[in-house]
C-alpha cells in the first residue's frame, strides 16, 4: 500500500519527486520555447537544476526543522528557499531578458542579491550558537 510518508522517507524517491515536478511545472513556459537554441537552452538548464537542487534541499532542511527544531535548522531551511527564488529571478532574467527590470536596477542584480543573502543565512546558521 502506497503511503505519503514513503515518499519524505527515502531521499531518492523525494529527489525524483522534486525533479519531475519542476521540470513539469517548467516544460511548457520555459523549457520548451528554448528546445532549439542549443548553449542558451543549456544555461536554462543550469538554473532549472539550480531550482531542483534547492527544492530538494529545502524539504529536506524543512522536514529536518520539523523533526528537531532548533534555529540553525530554520536558518537553513529559510537559506535554501531563498536560493529557490533567487534561482526563480535568475531563470526568469535568463529567459525573457530586458522585459522584467525594476526602475533602476536589472533583474540579474535582484537574483545576485538573494544569492548574497542566502550565503548570509547560511553563515548566520553555521555561527549561531544553539
Amino acid at each position: 500500500m502506497f503511503r505519503p510518508e514513503s515518499i519524505v522517507e527515502k531521499k531518492s524517491t523525494l529527489f525524483s519527486v522534486v525533479v519531475a515536478g519542476v521540470i513539469a511545472i517548467l516544460a511548457l513556459p520555459i523549457i520548451a520555447p528554448h528546445l532549439l537554441h542549443g548553449y542558451h537552452l543549456a544555461h536554462i538548464f543550469l538554473h532549472v537544476g539550480g531550482i531542483s537542487l534547492a527544492g530538494f534541499i529545502s524539504v529536506l532542511a524543512g522536514i529536518a526543522y520539523f523533526r528537531l527544531r532548533t534555529k540553525r535548522l530554520l536558518l537553513s531551511a529559510i537559506a535554501f528557499t531563498n536560493f529557490i527564488a533567487a534561482e526563480i529571478v535568475l531563470l526568469i532574467d535568463a529567459t525573457w531578458p530586458f522585459v522584467y527590470d525594476l526602475d533602476e536596477m536589472p533583474l540579474s542584480e535582484i537574483g545576485h542579491l538573494l544569492t548574497f543573502v542566502t550565503l548570509g543565512l547560511l553563515a548566520l546558521g553555521v555561527f549561531r550558537n544553539d
